[in-house]
């Protein structure tokens, strides 16, 4: 029973390391999002528009501009939403595993 209790408090400690790294991850892809955003207005009031390439910026074309910008940030979208999901899903195993493991101590100190 201790070793069982110490595999899920294990297990626990475990998840809420995975939900640190989504939060990170989560982060990151909200940065790109709000950049992309970013130089959609930009875009959007400028005569030309520049793609940076390497360490070069080349003069592109505005509009396909726009349609690659847009097609990123319906990426970073969907990939927010899918940590968005994992993450829920991983919060709702780590509250039940927490619950069982607060039982178990519970039951434990009883029995002392």
């Amino acid at each position: 029973m201790e070793n069982e209790l110490q595999a899920k408090i294990n297990q626990l400690s475990m998840m809420e390391q995975n939900l640190q790294n989504f939060a990170l991850q989560k982060q990151q892809f909200q940065a790109q999002l709000m950049e992309v955003e970013s130089a959609e207005k930009e875009i959007k009031t400028s005569k030309e528009a520049y793609k940076i390439i390497g360490s070069i910026m080349v003069l592109g074309d505005k509009e396909k501009l726009q349609k690659e910008l847009a097609e990123k940030k319906e990426m970073i979208n969907l990939r927010i939403e899918s940590f968005e999901k994992q993450e829920a899903k991983l919060k709702e195993k780590a509250e039940v595993l927490q619950k069982e493991v607060l039982d178990e101590m519970n039951k434990k100190d009883k029995h002392e």
